[in-house]
Order: structure tokens, then C-alpha cells, then sequence
């Protein structure tokens, strides 16, 4: 799955006398990855390119503690969504930034590849990046592909590296076929050589989806976070006391919800987060709002007083 894929090759490729500069909301696995490489790691503010740069500038100014020599490799670290908060990485910023300081950079795409993008590929299509900018890309087959394992993509030197040295590729089984054929099959949907458009229309259709129900959401009076394009919605529900109720109340009325709390989310930010799928249709999402409508009048959710506009 994708957490080994993060947590068991992050510590292949960096080491001691390495510094990795990561997002304070990177995925758990990539915290994992991080502490177990036994590299140095800093932590820079959300999406905050001022921030991301003061640490890149102190680290080629100052180089390493105590001897300051010059850090041996410098690893930035971000999602291309990220799962709690529904944010789209601001990917241009990055490679620029990466760029100046001379930097390499690791993009987690478990929640984007197959979702964002005019063709499914992910947050490099979405911004029109070149994909030769990006050192390393990871992914899952958990989410857009329904299947199962991880992946990661690079330059030839690097993967021949990994398949000889992780832990993940040495110690653990291979692949069972029907999971392979499913990531294959559903690749070749999701790229249009199945002879079909159907990949395209449900790409198409998530987006309109993703959309239309943030849009809705907002208009309700709810509290969202995150990029109107990002088929990951956290609804804010705040109140610890309050999660249990609407995770209760929503099955009660046949609406499935997953409610986040402490620790994975600070303790007065607690929230239901809703991942969008090309399977919804209009019918479903509406149902959904409504029994989301109903909870919020229930549990006083409607919290934003400002006026929606597109």
C-alpha cells in the first residue's frame, strides 16, 4: 500500500548528512519515512513558499550543525493533495524554488493521480509542469485504481537503486496477479487505451462533481477547506463532542461518513471528510447534501455567515 511505499523507501534514498524540508501536513507515512532515513528534518508552514525558501537559504547558508559543511542531499517533500486538509500543492512555487537551491523533490500523489488533471495525471498535468521537474513521484493503487500497493517513478538509476536496496522490494511478497491486472486495467481506462472514452468522462464527470458539491456545501453555510478543484472535502465540524454525532446520525439516515479527530487533526478542528467519487451521481450527492443539510440544523454545523460566490 502506499504507506509502506513512503515509510519503507524514503529511508533507501536519504540518510545521514541528508536534509529533508517537509509540509507540517504531510501524510503520516511520510513523517515515518522521514524520522526512520535517521536524516535531519525540518518542518515548513503549509503551502507557504516564504517559509519552504527560509529553510532552504539557512540550509545552504549554514550547511550542517556543529561542522557546517554542506548538507550531502536536500529533499523537499510535499503532497499533491493533501488528505486532511483537501489543499492542492502549490507545484510551480516548489520546482521553482527547487530550481534556485539546487534541491530534489519528492511529490506524494496517492490522492491526486487519476483525479486531478484534464487526463488523470495528476497535479504535474493539472499545472502544466514538465513531469522530468519532479526527482521522484509516489503513488498509490489504493484509490483511483481500486486495487492495492504502491508506486514510485523516477530516473532509471534511482528505481534500479530502490529494487536493489528497500526493504519493501526485498522482504516483502510480490503482487498478487488479479491486483496486477486491476491497476493495469484501470490504467488503461483512466489513459483511453481500452478503446473507450470512458476514463475521460469520469474524469470529467469528478470534476463537475467535486465541484458542484463543494459549491453546494457553501452555499448551505458550511465550513470547508481546501482547493474548489480537490475531490478530498473537509466539512468542519470543530467541536470533539460533536464528531460521534455525526458520524451516528449520518448512517442513521444512510449516508456512510468518515469524522476525523484528534491527533489526526488539531483537537478544535475536528472534521467529517468527504472524498468525491466519478461513481456519484447528481441524484446521490444531492441525497447526501441533504441529509448533511439536516445535520447541520441539528448539531449547529452551519457556521459561515459569508455569501457563496462563483
Amino acid at each position: 500500500m502506499g504507506f509502506a511505499t513512503n515509510s519503507m523507501n524514503i529511508p533507501i534514498i536519504m540518510g545521514k548528512g541528508c536534509l529533508i524540508l517537509s509540509d507540517e501536513l504531510n501524510h503520516a507515512s511520510l513523517v515515518l519515512g522521514s524520522r526512520l532515513s535517521k536524516s535531519t528534518v525540518k518542518v515548513f508552514k503549509h503551502n507557504d513558499m516564504k517559509s519552504l525558501e527560509n529553510k532552504l537559504q539557512e540550509a545552504v547558508i549554514y550547511g550542517q550543525p556543529r561542522s557546517h559543511r554542506p548538507w550531502k542531499k536536500i529533499l523537499i517533500l510535499v503532497e499533491g493533495i493533501y488528505s486532511m486538509e483537501g489543499s492542492i500543492v502549490r507545484l510551480p512555487d516548489v520546482i521553482a524554488l527547487k530550481k534556485k537551491y539546487k534541491a530534489y523533490l519528492y511529490l506524494d500523489e496517492a490522492h491526486s493521480i487519476g483525479a486531478m488533471g484534464a487526463t488523470g495525471k495528476g497535479v504535474v498535468e493539472y499545472f502544466g509542469c514538465n513531469p522530468k521537474d519532479v526527482d521522484i513521484m509516489m503513488g498509490t493503487f489504493t484509490k483511483s485504481f481500486a486495487a492495492s500497493g504502491g508506486y514510485i517513478a523516477g530516473s532509471k538509476k534511482l528505481i534500479d537503486f530502490i529494487r536493489t536496496h528497500s526493504h519493501s522490494a526485498i522482504y516483502a511478497t510480490s503482487m498478487s496477479p488479479p491486483i496486477a491486472q486491476q491497476t493495469i486495467s484501470s490504467m488503461k481506462i483512466i489513459m483511453g487505451k481500452d478503446g473507450s472514452n470512458q476514463g475521460q468522462k469520469r474524469i470529467e464527470q469528478l470534476a463537475w462533481n467535486t465541484r458542484y458539491f463543494r459549491r453546494r456545501l457553501h452555499e448551505l453555510g458550511f465550513i470547508i477547506y481546501g482547493n474548489q478543484d480537490s475531490p478530498v472535502v473537509p466539512l468542519l465540524i470543530f467541536l470533539p463532542a460533536k464528531v460521534a454525532a455525526f458520524a451516528r446520525e449520518s448512517l442513521k439516515r444512510g449516508l456512510g461518513t468518515v469524522v476525523v479527530g484528534f491527533p489526526a487533526t488539531p483537537i478544535i478542528e475536528s472534521r467529517a471528510r468527504f472524498c468525491l467519487s466519478a461513481a456519484h451521481s447528481k441524484e446521490m450527492i444531492d441525497k447526501a447534501l441533504d441529509i448533511i443539510s439536516e445535520l447541520g440544523d441539528l448539531l449547529k454545523l452551519k457556521y459561515s455567515k459569508k455569501v457563496y460566490r462563483t
